[in-house]
């Protein structure tokens, strides 16, 4: 059944739960049995070995692999060690390529286990019929799940109660405004199959974040099964292409090729004009002598630094990135963000930080103005973190106060609030009365100038 279509009573029954006791122990347990836990799949992990070979599957490193054998054919040839230490130079080359690369492809994935470690989260779910704190990962559907501003929704929920919730759902809809939700069910418009995902107001989903308000909400999808889980399974089965740089590196690959073939035919076509035609085949040690002289010719083409030189210069770019606070996990994507030209997006803020930012002030005493701005909201400053968590718009206003020195904690210890009146539609302003320590009485009010 599509939740967002049907009641709450409904979604309920059909999900086996009661959403003022929500579920046992017990049953949260076999339910985790039998969906699993409540994350995205991850990426079956290449042996190191499968890794390292990977790094020589590069149609230049080919080329040398190619280049040493033949070096080594004329040493034996020849009998001298000239031969055999361009081969030393040529492995030696391939061989730190292959580590440099692997190497750092590691330290960016031990980097990204290590930020996903951190971000373990924890959700507020109520099983038999108290208030627990349990790992996002072990949520089951049918749990039901307290939210309030500033917790990250941990799975796809159809909402059962909504008091003046709103969530940011950027990471699914690229929409940065928040959506304020509600519990009712939803009917589809005439003329149309579904309802967008965007437009789904009782529903919230995995990787959007409450940002006002409070509510309550059952589990309805989890792991790969939310909507979240819908894009990891598209972006996994889509065909990985070459980058610009490895584009141009098979295109030289190709090209000096060709050089090398040519060469050869040339010197051992010389040859046989020179000593007389087919008649040049009948001395094998000739042809052996013309043969090596044109693999000499071709080995000597092919530009044995340049696949270490390209990764070290690859490698300098990833770890200046790092220091921006960029993980890169392939070398060869540095050197395609390099060459971006050109991002589309339909809104800035998007790709961004996706957060709104007071820019200007207007007022004759600016302390006055910000310290309205900041008792006159919902949003808090957070301490340790170092930013304000709340709806976007009072996020900027309390942040901006901050900045200047007016943290929400000071001032609510120093200015108790002791009434408000919410922001509606109709009234279009918040307004909330502060009692100094002094026992004078204050109302601060924002909203539209109208």
């Amino acid at each position: 059944m599509k939740a967002y279509l049907s009641g709450s009573s409904d979604v309920l029954a059909d999900v086996r739960t009661d959403e003022d006791r929500g579920l046992s122990a017990s049953e949260a347990k076999s339910r985790l049995e039998q969906h699993g836990f409540n994350k995205l799949d991850e990426g079956e992990k290449t042996p190191l070995w499968k890794r390292f070979f990977a790094q020589m599957a590069d149609p230049m490193i080919i080329m040398l692999i190619v280049a040493a054998v033949v070096s080594a054919a004329v040493g034996i040839y020849e009998g001298g060690s000239e031969g055999f230490a361009d081969v030393g130079i040529i492995l030696f080359v391939v061989i730190l390529n292959s580590v440099l690369g692997v190497v750092q492809e590691s330290k960016a994935e031990q980097a990204l286990e290590a930020l996903q470690e951190m971000a373990a989260a924890q959700s507020k779910v109520i099983r038999d019929g108290r208030i627990v704190t349990v790992p996002s990962a072990e949520l089951v559907p049918g749990d039901i799940v307290v939210l309030e501003a500033g917790d990250s929704v941990p799975a796809d929920c159809r909402i059962l109660e909504s008091a003046s919730m709103k969530i940011e759902e950027a990471a699914l809809t690229g929409e940065s405004v928040a959506v304020e939700k509600h519990a009712n069910a939803l009917v589809i418009p005439e003329g149309e199959d579904d309802i967008p995902l965007g437009d789904r107001k009782n529903m919230c989903y995995m990787g959007s974040v409450v940002v006002y308000g409070r509510g309550k909400a059952v589990v309805v999808g989890t792991g790969m099964d939310t909507e979240m889980g819908k894009i990891a399974d598209a972006l996994a089965k889509a065909e990985d292409e070459q980058t610009p740089l490895q584009i141009k590196l098979a295109e030289l690959s190709r090209i000096l090729t060709i050089l090398v073939v040519g060469i050869s035919a040339v010197i051992i076509l010389l040859g046989m004009i020179k000593n007389g035609g087919l008649a040049f085949f009948g001395d094998i040690g000739l042809v052996l002598d013309t043969f090596m002289v044109a693999v000499s010719l071709a080995v000597a083409a092919i530009p044995e630094g340049l696949a270490a030189v390209v990764t070290i210069v690859l490698s300098i770019g990833v770890t200046k990135m790092s220091h921006h606070n960029a993980i890169i996990r392939k070398l060869t994507a540095v050197e395609t963000l390099g060459c971006t030209q050109l991002i589309c997006s339909d809104k800035t803020g998007t790709l961004t930080q996706n957060k709104m930012t007071v820019v200007r002030h207007e007022g004759e005493d600016m302390d006055a103005l910000v310290r309205t701005m900041a008792l006159c909201s919902d949003a808090k400053w957070d301490d340790i973190a170092q930013e304000a968590v709340g709806e976007p718009t009072e996020a900027a206003l309390v942040a901006d106060a901050a900045k200047l020195g007016f943290t929400t904690r000071d001032l609510e210890a120093s200015r108790p609030r002791i009434g408000e009146a919410p922001f509606d539609s109709g009234r279009k302003m918040m307004s909330v009365v502060v009692r100094s320590r002094s026992g004078k009485i204050t109302q601060h009010t924002k909203g539209a100038p109208d």
